[in-house]
């Protein structure tokens, strides 16, 4: 039965480019409000499943698909009359999928990217890789708390649409939005694509915490800390820190760094256990954005001269051999500055500080943490 559209809006005609779980879950919600929705993928075996047992075996073999989800391997096809492209392609393929795309893209569709990643040579986030390759004015993003399986199960879901077009907020809520899954709109496109690729990082680093025994003040320390960070980092790169208390802030950074279905929570919780990163990223079997993002980020703070203890913590536990123990001393040997600092700005704690030197310095210096401290 076709789940009810918000506002009686007409179907229309959806591409989604990746046959991954989430791009799955979309396309099916968006056969779910009679929209003709064609997805493209690379895998022709898959293909042939999603079209005649309408599942995706690899990435959710237990979810129904809408059937009336038609699968393709010829962009050509997949894209011909789509008014709403729904780009879920990998970081590290999306430049190359979309200049394969292109051809047959026009500027009056409406793009919007799902990725939830930082390209490694430019730094450029998805939305600003979809703009560079097609000079398109309706580009947008989709993120937050958004794990496929459980919009796969038809648990109520919520995720936001930001654009500076309006036209593409609408478009993507009228397509998408039903009794499941809710859409919420935003036109800080910059933070909440920088939100939705941020959060990976601390979710490595909660995976961790949980594996290594630590207790729920320590892992509520740990999501706090990492949402001043976020927000920090976004801010600097002209992000409004307000878009960090939705549901693309600490909403998608609560669900990644809590669950298990989290691919980059997933990652951390393996090395907690003592396993190498590459035996982590092996065992999962699908691209955790976070690894590569932590290394991204890190560089570029630093460029900046922005401030992340607890990235540079987990960067030097996955690429420089630190025992992933460490990571958690991270939290208690950083700087005891300011709680929100768009309250209370950190450099006048810090000034404050300076202004009045600790007397007791040598008993402050906190012991190393262990298992449920």
């Amino acid at each position: 039965m076709a789940e009810q559209q918000i506002n009686g809006a007409v179907p229309i005609n959806v591409a989604v480019l990746g046959g991954g779980s989430f791009g799955t879950a979309l396309a099916s919600i968006a056969a779910d409000n009679n929209a003709r929705v064609r997805q493209w993928m690379r895998d022709e075996a898959l293909v042939a499943q999603i079209n005649q047992e309408h599942r995706n075996g690899r990435y959710l073999p237990h979810y129904a698909i809408n059937p009336a989800v038609q699968a393709s391997t010829d962009l050509k096809t997949v894209l011909a009359d789509a008014s709403l492209v729904l780009i879920a392609i990998p970081s590290k393929a999306f430049r190359s999928v979309v200049q394969a795309a292109k051809v047959w893209l026009t500027p009056e569709q409406i793009l919007v990217s799902t990725t939830k990643g930082i390209e490694p040579d430019s730094f450029l986030l998805m939305s600003q890789v979809l703009e560079q390759e097609t000079g398109f004015e309706h580009i947008g993003v989709i993120a937050g708390p958004n794990l496929a399986s459980e919009i796969a199960d038809k648990q109520l879901t919520a995720t936001v649409i930001a654009s500076a077009d309006p036209l593409t907020r609408t478009r993507v809520q009228q397509a998408l939005g039903c009794r499941y899954f809710r859409v919420y709109a935003s036109d800080d496109r910059h933070g909440v694509e920088l939100g939705g690729a941020l959060k990976n990082i601390y979710a490595i680093a909660a995976g961790m915490a949980a594996a290594l025994g630590m207790g729920e003040n320590t892992r509520s320390m740990l999501m706090t800390r990492a949402l001043a960070e976020m927000s920090r980092f976004a801010v600097a790169e002209g992000a409004n820190p307000m878009t960090f208390l939705g549901l693309a802030g600490v909403g998608d950074l609560i669900v990644t760094c809590s669950s298990n279905l989290s691919r980059n929570y997933r990652v951390g919780h393996a090395m907690g256990e003592g396993r190498t990163l590459e035996e982590a990223v092996s065992s999962l079997g699908q691209v955790a954005e976070g690894v590569n993002t932590v290394k991204l980020v890190c560089a570029k703070a630093r460029e900046m001269g922005v401030y992340m203890p607890l990235a540079e913590g987990l960067s030097r536990v996955l690429f420089d051999g630190v025992p992933a123990q460490d990571m958690a001393r991270t939290l208690m040997m950083g700087e005891q500055s300011s709680d929100v600092e768009f309250i209370l700005p950190r450099e006048s704690v810090l000034q404050a500080h300076r202004d009045q030197p600790n007397q007791h310095a040598s008993s402050q210096t906190p012991s190393p943490l262990k298992k449920g401290d």
